[in-house]
């Protein structure tokens, strides 16, 4: 009798447990899958245990590594803003800079690719695209008309007031060199025999000798080292506008400095360079809206005392012009200095194949 209420109790046992786990599976099927199961993980399948895929944005995106170079000077203030953020690394790519003092250290590394993107005087693009038969590639204009004629006296007041002085400048075979013997052979100046001309290595030389100057001296210089001079020597004066002497001629203006690329780097990092110009746009917009902090990048970066920087970017026409704007702006100043002297471009006139289009 024992064993038969000990055989019931147990089979009650048996059914009980059985009836207890019915009822809890059927309340984890029917219970809302939306409340038990978190929005940012996946629900897991019974009996699969591998772990869920990770979604596209969990994997951070790889900064491409580029080596910029500028010179040190205006074309230099238009980057500024991408150099600060990619020293904080909140730029699009991973940047190199180098910000060297004549175009002369660069050229060689741009050609070879080393450096793939640079900012230049507006002619040695001409003359390198002649050079390298389309080696490098025109992606847009970063800076107009920077320069201006100072002297520490009063006899220079128009440009004829030039002829039989001595002119104190800077880049040979580059923009300045030619955009001065274009301004003076305009106005009835042979360059060659009517004055001396004396080019030195850097506009900081240039600079230095004019803030020291005690006699009637006379340089052309560009922004922001005329206003280091102005600061410096209370005789100097500027004299004359280039810019405006130049569009007084003709109907073209002065374009300074450009952005370049190596042509073989382009075609096989398109939406890195693309991505360099995107950013590139910004800084020069923040360039000539945010002037104080500009400055003080350009102290920050050693291009120039934040004290002559604040000064000197209002006049510094930095510009984004790219696409027709770019090639607009660039053949008609281009043809000016082929029509004065052709080895100033290189030899000959770039094809539309010099231009970048995005």
């Amino acid at each position: 009798m024992k064993r038969v209420i000990a055989l019931l109790l147990a089979l009650a046992l048996v059914f009980g447990a059985t009836a207890c786990g019915t009822k809890d599976n059927k309340t984890n099927d029917t219970a809302p899958t939306q409340a038990a199961t978190p929005t940012t993980a996946a629900t897991p399948t019974p009996g699969d245990d591998k772990p869920a895929e990770p979604t596209p944005t969990e994997t951070p995106a790889v900064r491409a590594e580029v080596n910029v170079a500028v010179l040190k000077g205006p074309t230099a203030i238009g980057m500024l803003k991408l150099m600060d953020e990619d020293e904080k690394e909140t730029s699009a790519n991973d940047y190199t800079f180098t910000v060297a003092g004549s175009a002369d250290a660069i050229v060689g590394s741009v050609i070879k690719g080393d450096i793939p993107i640079a900012a230049v005087p507006c002619n040695l693009a001409a003359t390198l695209w002649n050079k390298t038969s389309g080696g490098v590639t025109l992606l847009g204009v970063n800076t107009l008309g920077v320069l201006y004629i100072l002297d520490t006296g009063t006899s220079v007041q128009s440009v004829a007031d030039l002829k039989g002085k001595t002119i104190y400048a800077t880049g040979a075979g580059t923009t300045p060199e030619y955009t001065l013997r274009y301004l003076l052979s305009s106005n009835g100046i042979d360059p060659d025999k009517d004055v001396s001309i004396v080019l030195l290595s850097e506009a900081s030389e240039v600079a230095a000798k004019m803030a020291s100057a005690d006699g009637d001296t006379i340089a052309m210089l560009p922004m922001p080292f005329v206003i280091s001079v102005l600061s410096q020597n209370e005789k100097a004066r500027i004299a004359l506008d280039v810019t405006k002497e130049w569009e007084a001629k003709n109907d073209s203006t002065v374009v300074t400095g450009v952005i370049i690329a190596n042509s073989k780097y382009l075609a096989e990092n398109k939406a890195t360079v693309d991505a360099f110009l995107d950013e590139y746009e910004k800084s020069t917009a923040f360039a000539t809206s945010n002037v104080d902090d500009t400055a003080a990048l350009a102290e920050h970066f050693d291009i120039f005392k934040a004290a002559v920087a604040k000064k000197a970017i209002p006049y510094c026409n930095i510009v984004y012009k790219a696409g027709d704007e770019c090639r607009a702006a660039v053949n008609p100043y281009l043809q000016v200095l082929f029509d004065a002297n052709k080895d100033s471009v290189g030899g000959k006139l770039p094809d539309d194949t010099f231009f970048y289009k995005r």
